[in-house]
């Protein structure tokens, strides 16, 4: 048996680098598809991500064997892949989107059959490429993972968050109830001015009541000049009166 022809070396090589840089592989068979269901079909998959490919199944038979991989079940009839991989602008394929186009687009053409694939380096079947095709978009799937991981961060920055105001708010409250460690330091204003008033108000009335102690002492004291003199003035009136009657 002579070597094979450069150009089918070519295809087994290329159909093996497709296999080991995709992130997903479904095998289709396309019989009875015209040329304008598979323009359809390769634009449906190309807007999900996926590169829609026909191989004769014995040069695909040697690349999958060559990678290690076993699909010699599923490469009977006219074949064509549906390869997922890293996007021209470097983004990730999406598995499920490319899954999703191919189930729709099998609603609606009989023609087109799913077979099987791989998902990585693990065979999956008919059903459990259909069973994929429900799941979300990559997109989607994302934005559900950073939701999960977003809310327990934000319960947690919450609850440092009210860690410091809880206290301070408890810590208000138990000054407030004079129970707390500053409260003997640091009493409460309106006492403060209570007493602070209290002060003056003692004073004021201590004032009062010196001037009116010093105002009763002067009025005894003015009192009793005027009853000495009255009685110095009554001893005068008397001693005059006995001197008349004597004489």
């Amino acid at each position: 048996m002579g070597d094979p022809r450069p150009e089918k070396v070519a295809v087994v090589d290329e159909v093996k680098q497709k296999f080991a840089e995709a992130d997903g592989a479904m095998l289709t068979e396309y019989r009875g598809l015209d040329v304008q269901a598979m323009a359809e079909l390769r634009r449906a998959l190309r807007d999900a991500g996926g590169e829609y490919k026909i191989y004769k199944n014995t040069l695909v038979r040697l690349a999958a064997r060559d990678a290690g991989l076993d699909l010699d079940d599923l490469l009977t009839g006219p074949t064509a892949i549906a390869f997922v991989g890293e996007q021209a602008d470097g983004t990730a394929g999406d598995v499920a989107a490319v899954a999703k186009a191919l189930k729709e687009f099998a609603k609606t053409n009989d023609a087109l059959v799913i077979k099987g694939g791989l998902l990585a380096d693990q065979l999956l079947s008919a059903d459990e490429l259909k069973a994929l095709a429900e799941l979300p978009s990559r997109d989607v799937l994302l934005a559900m993972l950073a939701g999960a991981f977003q809310a327990p961060m934000a319960k947690f920055a919450g609850l440092l968050a009210a860690v410091p105001r809880d206290f301070a708010y408890g810590l208000a409250a138990l000054i407030e109830k004079g129970g707390g460690p500053d409260a003997a330091a640091a009493p409460d204003a309106a006492a403060v001015e209570a007493t602070e008033d209290s002060g003056e108000a003692t004073a004021a009335e201590a004032t009062e009541v010196a001037e009116a102690a010093e105002e009763t002492e002067v009025a005894d004291a003015t009192e009793e000049t005027q009853e000495t003199e009255a009685s110095a003035d009554a001893g005068d009136d008397s001693g005059d009166a006995g001197e008349e009657q004597e004489a």
